[in-house]
């Protein structure tokens, strides 16, 4: 007699004939660093570097954002080190943060991601919207630990780095938002110095104002150039200007001889 114990994807089959055990497989997973492709011992294969993936530690040294309202957040830094001032606003977008960072529009402020994760697929060379990051710092809840994505080339707090832009993870970007929706935006400095006090970063914070600052100039060219790009009978007309692209505001369905000339903001005409 055979009893059938389960369903159809488990199924105990109990027959009165002793049967034999089936023999167990085992598995043994090692980990290795990725620096080489293969390792001295012919017993032991290491994997090789993947392309477009890049892995970091995920602390490095601690961090404060003290904004103008007298509060003090306690966080890790990542990019460069030092201490920098500047308007903290936040940023809802799920993603396209290497766009956020390049957009001149955000020059002098410290962008605060309200989308968690930030890092994931690293940063590469097609994303930029201008020659260089304008914004004073980012903000952002958790940072990836690992990147991996097709086009990715650095990590990117290797990014910010090498651009000196200041980045701090692990705060609670929820709570400094809704601060924010509250007062409106907020001068703040992020400091990764220990031999500043919390005092003297809230006096920094409290002595200066974006109002006034000439941001123009750091963002626009510094000579006229010609635009020489070939276009289509149809034009996409758009006076906002972000890197070599021009995105669509409004469509001319005629054929236009617009000024191809772009010039400084301080150029007189």
């Amino acid at each position: 007699m055979e009893i059938a114990v389960g369903n159809l994807w488990n199924c105990l089959i109990i027959s009165p004939k002793a049967a034999t055990k089936p023999p167990r497989t085992s598995f043994v997973v090692k980990c290795y660093a990725s620096s080489a492709s293969f390792s001295s011992s012919p017993d032991v294969a290491v994997a090789p570097a993947v392309p477009g993936v890049v892995e970091r530690p995920w602390k490095t040294s601690d961090a404060r954002l003290v904004l103008e309202d007298g509060s003090i957040w306690r966080a890790k830094s990542f990019g460069a080190k030092g201490t920098q001032v500047g308007e903290v606003v936040f940023n809802t977008s799920m993603t396209g943060y290497q766009e956020i960072l390049t957009d001149p529009s955000y020059a002098g402020q410290f962008v605060l991601m309200t989308n968690p994760h930030i890092g994931n697929t690293g940063v590469n060379s097609d994303d930029e919207e201008s020659r260089q990051c304008f914004l004073a710092g980012l903000v952002i809840r958790s940072l990836s630990i690992s990147t991996s994505n097709w086009r990715c080339s650095r990590a990117l707090g290797d990014y910010l780095a090498e651009r000196n832009i200041m980045g701090i993870y692990d705060v609670d970007t929820r709570a400094i938002t809704r601060r924010l929706r509250q007062d409106g935006s907020l001068v703040g400095v992020l400091s990764t110095e220990e031999s500043k006090t919390d005092d003297e970063l809230q006096k920094i914070s409290r002595s200066w104002d974006i109002i006034g600052v000439d941001l123009i100039s750091g963002v626009s060219c510094s000579a006229p150039y010609e635009w020489v790009d070939a276009t289509k009978a149809e034009w996409d007309f758009n006076c906002n200007r972000r890197g070599e692209v021009y995105h669509v505001s409004i469509t001319l369905k005629a054929h236009v001889a617009p000024n191809r000339l772009l010039i400084p903001s301080t150029h007189t005409l």
